[in-house]
């Protein structure tokens, strides 16, 4: 404490002060901005459940190499942004490559909670979210959490995953 009162009260005390107002003062500024974000709530409960139960599905059938569920929940005009792997619009290239490189090799695990659900009127909806994936071929390998971005389309009553965008 005695350092402190000796920084302030002996030297130039008025450059000291500036000093201190303006950490305050870009402390607050830079707070507020955060505070702009507001956090996640769902819009449309029913929606955020549907959509949440569909990643589950996808990523169950992900992680036990179902290749079947897989290939009837992702939609015929399927594109998947990678931002490593690039873009694939080949849903049978997809697929070829989900068991020849994913299949018992790789396990997808959710962030929990952080799934955000958008609708989007006349289409289906937009899911966003977190997820970590963990190469048992590499046990000690660190997993990193990476965004996704998946749009899902409803027809005839069922869910299909038409663009991914997964981000590492």
């Amino acid at each position: 404490m005695k350092q402190l009162f000796d920084f302030f009260f002996k030297g130039n005390f008025l450059l000291k002060l500036l000093i201190l107002l303006w950490s305050l003062l870009t402390s607050f500024f830079s707070s507020a901005q955060i505070n702009e974000i507001p956090l996640y709530k769902a819009k449309n409960i029913k929606l955020h459940k549907e959509i949440v139960k569909m990643d589950s599905l996808f990523f169950n059938a992900y992680n036990t190499c179902d290749i079947k569920t897989q290939a009837s929940i992702l939609n015929n005009d399927l594109e998947f942004f990678h931002d490593k792997g690039g873009l694939s619009t080949s849903k049978e290239e997809i697929l070829s490559s989900l068991k020849k490189n994913i299949c018992n090799k790789v396990t997808r695990h959710l962030i929990k909670g952080s799934i955000e659900v958008y609708a989007i009127p006349n289409y289906g909806a937009i899911q966003m979210g977190y997820h970590k994936f963990h190469n048992k071929l590499e046990p000690n390998a660190k997993s990193n959490p990476g965004r996704f971005i998946t749009i899902w389309k409803k027809e005839n009553n069922k869910w299909t995953i038409t663009r991914v965008v997964s981000l590492h």
